[in-house]
């Protein structure tokens, strides 16, 4: 009875074990199994080490457990080191080695025999007749013999389904593929969360803002792989989560921590990475190491121009100043690199991932970059890898630069931004290798992206760096530039002397206009004497002085004060660039002169003649930023004409040309400036939409865009009696102001908190407001941009002056009547103006009576130095 209880009973449904932790983050990609195992026999998870690949095919196994009859099984092949043991390894996991007695057609029984075919044989004959779903972990390291057993074990046993994992695939027919992806940063912190609370009972990873932002860095760093976290997570023994953080440079010395009862490669993060960097080839470990000096991935053509090595290259780069670059240990071809390139994407060791541009781009992950520069260092190849980096971005760079003006500028605008994290490390080793010539080479090719992108910090900083490694070209005495027909950037380096110079000279002057104004003061006198030397080095007739970075000269002439001269120094350029037949750097020009012009409504005719040719020359060229900056600067003539809607409509087609390049911080300042538009002409809510929604959205407008558009919409609220809204949208453009902008700028929000004093009647400070934000006004630079100014903030003081008593009054009746002649020529008044003047008016003739006219007519005679003679004066009796 007993024995025939024993032929009968049920066989066992799997092998699979309990797990004694939680199993966190991955439920999507086991209900993605449920439907691959429904769509092929054999789906293998691909991943890198420690990407949960076994625990994933354990969990999928068991929820799926009621699929397959036979069972789910599971067979670890890590431990086997010889490829030819695999059959036997998994014949013994799926317990084939036992004696099976089974009922044949007549209640027949049959002992299988213990020493008969081979294991794969028998191991094919025992699943042969079942439904089960085979696991085979960790192939890797026998993958061949590992993907011979699948093929034929799925070939003869039909109801066999397998799930393997693996670094790479099986290459099996009929496979299907599942990468195994880090854990997505909400459910890499709960890992860590729930780990960390075993390793120290009560920590919370949320405990405070300093934890979780140390968190969140942790497993940033740690590219989401579960047992980097989990091994993170156990240093909570002795560490805080930002010493954690701090301590991840060192993470193979970190991260030591592992069970002692799983295999010594899962027991530290370095024997993780260990076991996949000893199962690669010669070329796949040279190529491993030399893809770690890339920033942010890199194309294919990237990766074999810095990875290909040969000993001419390495002649080369010793040659051209690589430090001494010692000849690699591995010299590889660009087809050797390639064909390395995909096989370590295969092993899960590079991540390979499609580009907007249509292409695939390859990156490492950051731990395994970390190791793979340790063996670049050992190899003794980092300076030769680091030189053909910087040679190869710094060609890119170079070679990009021209197609930023033209029909290929949104694909160069991608390159650029796809890139930069690549060039911004070349510009950083060129600094630190003192290659100066490198550097400026890479650094005027860069500049007009700079200026595109708005990116005055980053232009700020790497210029700053690249001028530590020559003397100051402007130093006194300044010698005068000769006339160079080409740009610097037109050939690679070596420069001509010439040349050299010219480069340092433009370098400079990208440094000045990237400054920060705010911090740094331009009236001091050594500054000044600078800017006066870069006056004395240029002159308007020199063929590079129209052609950008060296026409941003100009701009020392604008902070020197000399309004009248930029005016000539633009008239000069555009002859120049004509004469020369350079179409885009006429376009520029033009499109300069007019914004100039359109501070004037005077000059506003002329204004739209330039834009109106600047447009056409941009939309021949296919320039769709210039062609945007065009409608710009004829919006604002309009503007100053008073033609509200005409201006509306130049700013919703420049919107559309902006949004074909991507320029996003050049789409939100053309809405800010749309929106004041359309506020001058009535559609106030419509305006305020748009301005609420630039100043909310954040991104690229945050330097330029972003303070235009709380100006705008603090003016708007302001005059719709919002005057509490309005206060808090001028205290965060002081601090987005703060140390970014001129002086100018920190003193037009002076005057307008001083203009919401007045409207709130707290007169005292609405003077005191009016008399600082005046004195800036009046500075040569701030009359050439915004010559409108002292006549409001002289409005504004007279109002103050109006409401304190008689005799002050008086006074300020005088600068009401000198308001008008302190605007610009032909200034068109906007609704803000005419409603302000209105009210001060109308204040004054309440307190004055029949006085006012008499007065308004004494102050009509006023200059601007007596009206702000007048508004300094203190108080008491006004006199005749």
């Amino acid at each position: 009875m007993k024995f025939r209880q024993f032929l009968f009973a049920p066989a066992p449904r799997g092998n699979l074990r309990a797990r004694l932790t939680s199993f966190v983050g991955r439920e999507p990609e086991v209900r993605a199994l449920t439907g691959d195992l429904e769509a092929a026999r054999l789906v293998t998870l691909l991943g890198p080490g420690g990407a949960g690949k076994t625990r994933l095919s354990q969990e999928a196994g068991e929820a799926l457990a009621g699929r397959w009859p036979d069972g789910v099984w599971l067979a670890e092949l890590a431990p086997v080191d010889d490829p030819a043991t695999v059959p036997e390894a998994v014949l013994t996991a799926v317990g084939g080695r036992e004696t099976v007695l089974r009922a044949g057609g007549a209640e027949e029984l049959r002992a299988a025999d213990r020493h008969g075919d081979d294991a794969t044989t028998r191991l094919t004959e025992h699943c042969a007749r079942r439904r089960m779903l085979l696991l085979l972990d960790n192939c890797e390291h026998v993958v061949d013999a590992a993907a011979a057993l699948a093929q034929r074990l799925l070939e003869e046993c039909p109801g066999l389904t397998v799930l393997a994992t693996s670094r790479e695939p099986l290459g099996v027919p009929g496979e299907l593929l599942r990468p195994v992806d880090p854990l997505p940063d909400p459910m890499a912190v709960r890992l860590f969360a729930e780990r960390g609370a075993s390793a120290r009972p009560g920590f919370r990873a949320n405990a405070d803002e300093e934890t979780a932002s140390a968190v969140a860095e942790i497993c940033r760093r740690l590219d989401g792989m579960p047992l980097a976290i989990e091994l993170a997570a156990a240093r909570l023994r002795m560490l805080t989560p930002r010493q954690i953080a701090d301590r991840l440079d060192d993470r193979f010395r970190l991260l030591t921590t592992g069970s002692r009862t799983v295999l010594p490669r899962q027991q530290t993060l370095r024997a993780v990475v260990d076991w996949s960097w000893d199962l690669l080839a010669d070329d796949e470990r040279a190529v491993l190491r030399r893809l770690s000096v890339f920033a942010g991935g890199c194309d294919l053509e990237a990766a074999e121009s810095v990875c290909a090595a040969t000993a001419a290259a390495a002649e080369t780069a010793v040659s051209a100043g690589s430090a001494g670059a010692p000849a690699p240990s591995t010299r590889l071809r660009a087809a050797d690199v390639a064909e390395a390139v995909g096989a370590l994407v295969d092993k899960s060791l590079v991540v390979a991932e499609p580009a907007d541009d249509g292409r695939m781009r390859y990156r490492l992950l950051e731990t395994v970059a970390e190791y793979a520069g340790e063996r670049l260092d050992e190899a003794g190849e980092r300076a030769g890898a680091e030189w053909r980096h910087l040679v190869h971005y710094r060609e890119l760079a170079r070679t990009t630069d021209p197609e930023l003006r033209g029909h290929g500028q949104q694909a160069a605008l991608g390159t650029l931004r796809r890139e930069y994290e690549n060039l911004r490390a070349a510009v950083r080793r060129a600094v630190a290798r003192g290659a100066e010539q490198e550097a400026l080479c890479l650094v005027i090719s860069l500049s007009w992206y700079w200026q595109m992108r708005d990116l005055r910090s980053d232009a700020r900083q790497w210029t700053g760096m690249v001028a530590t490694l020559h003397e100051d070209p402007f130093a006194s005495p300044p010698r005068p530039a000769p006339p160079l027909t080409a740009r610097c950037t037109d050939e690679p380096p070596p420069f001509a002397p010439e040349m050299l110079a010219e480069a340092r000279r433009q370098v400079a002057l990208i440094r000045m206009v990237s400054m920060d104004y705010g911090a740094e003061d331009w009236t001091a006198p050594d500054r000044t004497k600078w800017l006066e030397s870069v006056v004395g080095v240029y002159d308007p007739g020199l063929p590079q002085a129209c052609r950008f970075p060296a026409s941003l000269w100009f701009y020392a002439v604008l902070l020197t004060g000399d309004g009248a001269r930029v005016g000539d120094i633009l008239d000069e350029s555009v002859r120049t660039a004509e004469a020369a037949g350079h179409p885009w750097d006429l376009a520029v020009t033009l499109q300069q002169r007019a914004n100039l012009l359109a501070n004037r409504a005077q000059w506003a005719g002329d204004a739209l003649r330039d834009a109106d040719r600047s447009l056409e020359i941009f939309e021949r060229l296919g320039d769709a930023w210039g062609i945007a900056e065009a409608l710009s600067s004829r919006a604002e003539a309009h503007e100053r004409r008073g033609e509200f809607e005409r201006a509306a409509a130049d700013c919703r087609a420049a919107i559309t040309h902006a949004r074909r390049v991507g320029v996003g911080g050049q789409v939100d300042l053309l809405r800010a400036r749309l929106a004041n538009t359309l506020a001058e002409s009535g559609h106030t809510g419509e305006a305020e939409a748009i301005l609420r929604d630039v100043v909310t959205g954040g991104g690229e407008a945050a330097h330029e865009a972003l303070p235009a558009a709380r100006l705008f919409l603090a003016v708007l609220l302001g005059r719709t009696g919002r005057t509490g809204e309005s206060r808090e949208q001028l205290r965060l453009l002081s601090e987005d102001l703060n140390g970014e902008t001129l002086v100018l700028f920190q003193a037009m929000v002076t005057g307008m908190v001083a203009w919401l004093d007045l409207r709130e009647g707290l007169v005292a400070e609405a003077l005191a407001g009016a008399r600082a934000a005046l004195v800036t006004a009046m500075e040569p630079l701030s009359m050439t941009i915004a010559p409108q100014l002292p006549a409001m903030h002289v409005l504004t003081a007279a109002g103050a002056l109006i409401a304190l008593d008689t005799d002050a009054a008086r006074r300020g009746a005088r600068l009401v009547g000198a308001h008008a002649g302190l605007l610009p020529p032909g200034h068109v008044a906007t609704v803000t103006e005419r409603d302000d003047l209105r009210r001060v008016e109308d204040a004054a003739r309440a307190r004055l009576g029949d006085d006012f006219a008499a007065l308004y007519e004494e102050g009509a005679a006023l200059t601007l130095e007596e009206a702000a003679a007048l508004v300094r004066a203190p108080q008491g009796p006004a006199t005749d």
